[in-house]
């Protein structure tokens, strides 16, 4: 019995005048692993079908075998460009189930605002910065990962650490902020406007990068509610959702902001979109730090969830035996279920939680927007280029710990 030659793992098979090829999990263009399984003819794309779960690392059933605080390090991990939107919308989901929501103070909904919007400009400089590369603009992305270093810098600041600080805890937030972090967010506020006309000048009116995005991968408006897509891919197909304004948490309804949207549909749409949310979000930033000058709680004072102050340890033995307990033991979570979204740089991220009253979740699921987003790929794919397969992919910000999970 004679075996036929192995497949190449770049093309797969071909019939006709069209040919199906295996772009990636290893191409540097579909950002590490994705693998897409292109029908072509010639240059133009028939078919893409995605192949995801090459980073599937079972966070969410990591999350249940762990104590309700604990499980936050993983889930920081999902979409690790945005960790803090993870375990907030995590935080806010337990917080729900707890009944402690209206605890929370003031000052620590103020606090997490601030993170989660520092967070959403360095995702999206993350997104321009790699796109750029990915269509020879090599400059824009020093000019974006620049201003990103500067907000994880922050980030390390308050937390402790750059990608996953776990800063944002269910209750509030770990220990307020900083001696000197308000003047380093002071420099940032007034670097932010020349970067952003830095950014708009490379990019926004470069003949070159408009011809690669214009009119490319052209998700429209009944595409994008059939697939699912939300954030930034959403609302440059001409629709306002937002979830800080359509379920206002964190007291995001004081804030005075406007939500960016295009009609196009296009990779430029798409482009446009992210950088006018980026002014948003300093928009918002700017909101908040005038107020955090005034002192105030950072924590709930339910003491079934809070561990007791690191001052008190040493001076009472109750304090020191429910600091104990709390560390070796977690808390209990009355049962019950919850789902819980916030807007993350993608768009909406969800986590639906079943408690069975005890230590540790019984069931974590998500809604990862960059799943949502992704498989869109393969209605607007069709139709258009190779090369412009590379610009769509990065037009919808996928990041694959999320999708894969």
């Amino acid at each position: 019995m004679t075996m036929s030659a192995p497949l190449t793992p770049d093309i797969v098979s071909h019939e006709g005048n069209s040919m199906v090829l295996s772009m990636g999990p290893q191409h540097p263009s579909t950002h590490g692993v994705l693998q897409l399984m292109l029908q072509i003819e010639g240059e133009t794309v028939l078919t893409c079908d995605p192949e995801i779960g090459y980073l599937h690392t079972g966070i969410e059933k990591s999350a249940e075998n762990l104590f309700w605080s604990q499980a936050q390090t993983v889930i920081e991990r999902m979409d690790y460009l945005a960790p803090e939107s993870n375990s907030l919308c995590y935080a806010l989901a337990v917080e729900r189930l707890l009944g402690i929501t209206d605890d929370i103070p003031v000052r620590a909904n103020r606090i997490r605002i601030l993170i989660a919007e520092l967070t959403r400009i360095a995702s999206h400089c993350v997104q321009l910065g790699t796109h750029g590369i990915d269509l020879g603009a090599i400059s824009v992305f020093f000019y974006c990962f620049d201003l990103r270093e500067n907000i994880l810098d922050l980030q390390e600041h308050a937390g402790g650490a750059r990608m996953h600080p776990n800063y944002v805890r269910i209750g509030g937030v770990n220990g307020d902020l900083p001696q000197g972090f308000l003047d380093r967010l002071d420099d940032l506020i007034k670097k932010f406007p020349g970067r952003m006309r830095d950014l708009r000048g490379l990019l926004q009116a470069n003949p070159i990068f408009q011809d690669r995005t214009i009119d490319v991968g052209i998700l429209s408006r009944e595409q994008a509610l059939q697939w699912n897509c939300t954030g930034p891919v959403l609302r440059a197909s001409g629709i306002a959702y937002d979830v800080r304004r359509a379920f206002p948490y964190c007291g995001y309804e004081n804030y005075d902001f406007d939500i960016p949207v295009r009609q196009e549909g296009d990779a430029y749409a798409r482009f446009l979109v992210r950088l006018d949310e980026m002014e948003e979000s300093m928009r918002i930033i700017e909101q908040v730090r005038q107020h955090l000058n005034e002192p105030g709680p950072i924590m709930t004072t339910n003491t079934k969830v809070a561990a007791p102050p690191k001052e008190t340890i040493a001076l009472s033995m109750e304090a020191l035996i429910h600091h104990f307990k709390i560390v070796s033991e977690g808390f209990r979570v009355p049962p019950g279920d919850v789902y819980q979204a916030v807007e993350g740089p993608r768009g909406e991220l969800g986590f639906y939680i079943v408690s069975s009253g005890e230590n540790k979740p019984y069931r974590v699921r998500t809604r990862p927007p960059s799943l949502y987003n992704l498989q869109a790929l393969k209605g607007i794919a069709p139709g258009n280029f190779i090369a412009d397969t590379v610009v769509m992919i990065g037009s919808l910000d996928p990041v694959f710990g999320e999708v894969d999970r």
